[in-house]
């Protein structure tokens, strides 16, 4: 009997994971995470929750808190219908394989590795869907936190401290599980490169890993944030 999968894909599936949650060390907890997009667009956050503690009419942060939420849900129900096409690949696996076997070496013999690789697709969107799912309730939880700040009356005192900070730190979560919810969606479509076989996938995931660091570290919108930090 044939085993499903070589120790090249085995591999290959490995190199997946290093890029992907290597991007996220490299961009979250990383010596160099306070030169990324991220860190900067987190100093924002914090401005913003404290600009928002002098306002005495806060519309304008509540109707920023609904846009960042409606992007979250756009991207959440788009997880959700990624599963529903991963579950209506599987039920058409023969026809799958046929087309994938005229791109690369897929075989009818190996239809479990096919089965298997499609799984493990779900599973990137599945976690994505948690991801958003977590942010779009940290940001609901924002929402409340910034209507429970202060008057601006007490701008200088310490509880207004503390209700900024919590706002902050609540809405820098929501953030942070956002951005690991698309760097999933992005990181899936190097993942698709293991149905044409592991050089493909080591070196579509390696693509993708280097795209977005670039952006995070070298990028124009980058470069803009420190210019004028």
């Amino acid at each position: 009997m044939t085993t499903a999968f070589t120790p090249f894909d085995i591999a290959a599936f490995v190199w997946f994971l290093a890029m992907w949650f290597g991007q996220a060390w490299l961009t979250e907890k990383s010596p160099w995470a306070e030169h990324s997009l991220t860190h900067f667009i987190n100093i924002g956050r914090h401005g913003w929750v404290r600009q928002a503690a002098t306002r005495d009419l806060r519309m304008v942060d509540t109707a920023i808190v609904a846009g960042l939420q409606n992007g979250t849900a756009f991207f959440a129900s788009t997880s959700l219908l990624a599963i529903g096409g991963g579950f209506t690949l599987l039920n058409s696996v023969d026809a799958a394989v046929g087309v994938v076997s005229a791109l690369s070496d897929l075989t009818a013999t190996n239809r479990t590795a096919f089965e298997y690789k499609v799984l493990g697709l779900l599973g990137i969107y599945a976690y994505a869907f948690f991801k958003f799912g977590w942010a779009y309730r940290m940001f609901n939880f924002g929402s409340i936190l910034l209507g429970a700040l202060p008057p601006p009356a007490e701008a200088e005192t310490t509880e207004m401290d503390k209700a900024v900070a919590r706002a902050s730190a609540i809405i820098v979560v929501a953030g942070t599980n956002f951005n690991r919810g698309l760097r999933a969606f992005f990181m899936s479509i190097g993942y698709l490169g293991c149905f044409l076989g592991p050089i493909p996938l080591i070196a579509s995931s390696t693509f993708i890993a280097v795209v977005l660091a670039r952006r995070q570290f070298t990028s124009n919108a980058v470069k803009a944030m420190r210019r004028y930090e």
